[in-house]
């Protein structure tokens, strides 16, 4: 079995970490197969204008759940990290599903394993997260985090869905998983 993941590293340390953690919500969810990587000094975070009061959740304490709406329909799940006051965070862009399947076809109203968690709206939507849950521990229930349990292959590349800073390449995925948001090229 891995360490337990230390939130206080870089967020390109803990979103590579993060690749084949199993992560639940109550008792939902599954292996985490994509991140990203955001910073403070990198202008497609959050974090980047400073704090204000949409993101102030992403400035500390590490190791809390960072929610925020996407394009004003999806929720999207982010952990927080780096030490208080930094402005770092990691994406959960898909999830392979492994328990309580039923209930992410319920909310998400389709069968295909393969898209219940394949995005970071998905995987909100699947796992019954909003912004209620922004600002709670994650290693704490609702939360439960497993580091990951095996080796893994981690491919890396460029951030997906952004308009700026779109080559920097902390896009991390488990590779060969077919659960991807999107393939790697």
């Amino acid at each position: 079995m891995s360490p337990p993941i230390d939130f206080s590293a870089s967020s390109v340390e803990v979103a590579r970490s993060l690749i084949g953690a199993t992560l639940l919500i109550d008792g939902v969810g599954g292996r985490i197969v994509e991140t990203e990587a955001y910073d403070r000094d990198d202008p497609a975070s959050h974090s980047f204008p400073g704090p204000n009061r949409r993101n102030k959740v992403m400035f500390g304490p590490p190791c809390r759940a960072y929610i925020y709406r996407s394009y004003g329909i999806h929720w999207c799940l982010n952990f927080v990290c780096r030490p208080d006051g930094h402005g770092a965070g990691v994406l959960i862009r898909a999830i392979e599903p492994l328990a309580g399947l039923d209930i992410m076809r319920t909310r998400r109203g389709l069968n295909d394993a393969r898209l219940l968690c394949s995005g970071p709206g998905r995987v909100c939507q699947a796992l019954g997260i909003t912004d209620e849950h922004s600002g709670i521990p994650i290693d704490a229930p609702p939360f439960q985090l497993l580091p990951p349990s095996e080796q893994i292959s981690v491919v890396t590349g460029p951030r997906i869905g952004i308009s700026k800073a779109m080559d920097v390449p902390w896009r991390f995925g488990l590779a060969g998983s077919p659960f991807l948001s999107r393939p790697f090229r």
